[in-house]
């Protein structure tokens, strides 16, 4: 999955898609480099962000998105994801032809939240209605709170136990569990400690305990498939000592080593090529 920021403050790259000429070509590298699924943000969920509201949203997203059906063409099998919390922004862009929505809001805690509730309360019905692939990320708060909110016992097993309530309340919606991906969310509320615990530990993520969660099939394991989106993130800079996001991409890499070795799906990445060159050559290599 390779990422498209539409906002001019992404904490990595926000301002350089400044244009649909600029989408449409980031886009096309990406492709050839070996990107499946393309993933399009408009509102920047970077520690401290400023939430701009839908109509802002759509305003930086539909452009985009009506130019990239375009490489449909050329390649019919691309996926475009849109990463958003708000229904009406993804209702408006599956109708527009997006095929999945990635909410970094799917599995949020509700308690911090004014009037105990941070996720749209449209957002699970659509997705049921639509029956589109939907990414339910785990994370706590809002941009403005997360870091505040990075309390655990253990981390790996309330992350797990907070996703599964959030799949069972997508499931109680009339969501098919066939059409649902877990996000461990890497870097909302959580420490850089947290982090690398969790992938440390991504196996025990992709196990069942056959309860109300809906537990389905993954490439051979038990669970829901997993995406895990590292890419140039501050754990891996805190690890590095490299403040720089843009210059973190061998930690990068060798998280996504990591995590496809663990069983991960899908990689949500900015840079496509180098990123599949490591996977292809670490799943040559690895035993059978």
């Amino acid at each position: 999955m390779g990422v498209l920021n539409l906002t001019p403050d992404s904490f990595s790259d926000g301002g350089r898609l400044d244009s649909v000429e600029a989408v449409l070509a980031q886009a096309r590298r990406m492709l050839a480099q070996g990107a499946a699924v393309l993933d399009l943000g408009a509102q920047s969920t970077r520690p401290g962000a400023t939430e701009v509201g839908p109509t802002e949203e759509l305003r930086r997203l539909l452009p985009a998105l009506r130019v990239l059906q375009q490489l449909r063409q050329e390649h019919p099998a691309l996926l475009l994801s849109i990463d958003t919390f708000d229904a009406s922004v993804a209702e408006a862009a599956l109708a527009e032809g997006a095929d999945w929505i990635n909410d970094v809001r799917g599995a949020n805690r509700t308690a911090e939240a004014p009037g105990g509730t941070l996720r749209d309360p449209a957002m699970l019905p659509l997705i049921a209605r639509q029956g589109c692939p939907y990414v339910l990320m785990h994370s706590r708060g809002t941009s403005q709170s997360m870091d505040s909110l990075a309390a655990y016992g253990d981390v790996v097993a309330e992350v797990r136990a907070e996703l599964q309530a959030a799949t069972a309340s997508a499931l109680s919606a009339g969501v098919n569990p066939e059409q649902i991906i877990w996000d461990v969310g890497l870097g909302f509320a959580k420490t850089t400690a947290q982090n690398l615990e969790l992938l440390r530990r991504l196996p025990e993520l992709m196990e069942t305990d056959g309860n109300s969660s809906g537990g389905r099939s993954s490439g051979g394991r038990s669970g829901y498939p997993l995406l895990v989106g590292p890419s140039r993130k501050r754990f891996i800079g805190a690890v590095l000592d490299e403040p720089r996001p843009r210059a973190r991409l061998w930690g990068t890499a060798a998280v996504c080593t990591l995590a496809v070795a663990a069983g991960a799906r899908v990689l949500r990445v900015h840079d496509v090529g180098p990123i599949a060159q490591t996977v292809r050559m670490a799943t040559a290599i690895s035993p059978r």
